[in-house]
């Protein structure tokens, strides 16, 4: 992507953590970048292109925040699941929340609209896979199953945090690391793993 790229799909994502879908639209984007009347229009033409150009933006952004590539082997650091994933989502808690707000206004809007459903999907796709051959490693019997259950939990704590009745505070990392290992406990060994 280009910077006036960037510019445009950062802009767009800051409008709807701010004013919500209904604030989203091309002139409200140029206003909000300094950018001439006109230049959304010609970078994302339609409001699908826009909404594509946010939800991909998004995924770029989400992936910085949480490095999911740099995750751990769990066959080499069993622990380090657990710092890596606790860690993420306490940078996220901590110093993204507006990336969330955004990301769940797309994803209310995905459920309305078959094509961007589609779009959204897909780009989610690039977070799951990865999650998914680490639960395979860590010996998960159902890695596909347990990937659902991880995410769930993680979105869960977000939601609750960003915008749900946990918003004043975002627990710290041993918080979440203790939480994560909960969960994980019982999905590999059918109990919390001991002094956890």
């Amino acid at each position: 992507m280009t910077a006036r790229a960037d510019l445009i799909a950062d802009t767009a994502l800051a409008l709807l953590a701010e004013r919500g879908m209904r604030g989203l639209t091309h002139r409200a984007v140029d206003e909000a970048a300094g950018l001439p009347q006109g230049s959304t229009s010609n970078s994302a033409r339609t409001r699908q292109a826009l909404l594509e150009t946010a939800v991909r933006r998004l995924a770029d952004r989400e992936a910085q925040v949480l490095n999911v590539e740099e995750l751990p082997d769990p066959d080499a650091d069993p622990d380090g699941l657990l710092d890596a994933v606790s860690l993420a989502l306490h940078r996220y808690l901590t110093g993204h929340r507006e990336l969330l707000v955004a990301r769940y206004e797309l994803a209310l809007e995905a459920t309305r609209r078959p094509e961007l459903r589609a779009f959204y999907d897909e780009t989610g796709r690039r977070f799951r896979e990865p999650l998914t051959a680490l639960m395979r490693a860590a010996g998960s019997a159902r890695p596909e199953a347990h990937t659902l259950s991880l995410i769930a939990w993680c979105e869960g704590v977000m939601f609750s945090c960003a915008v749900g009745p946990f918003h004043s505070a975002a627990p710290s990392r041993e918080e979440l690391r203790t939480g994560f290992a909960e969960l994980l406990g019982g999905m590999l060994f059918g109990r919390p793993p001991a002094g956890r």
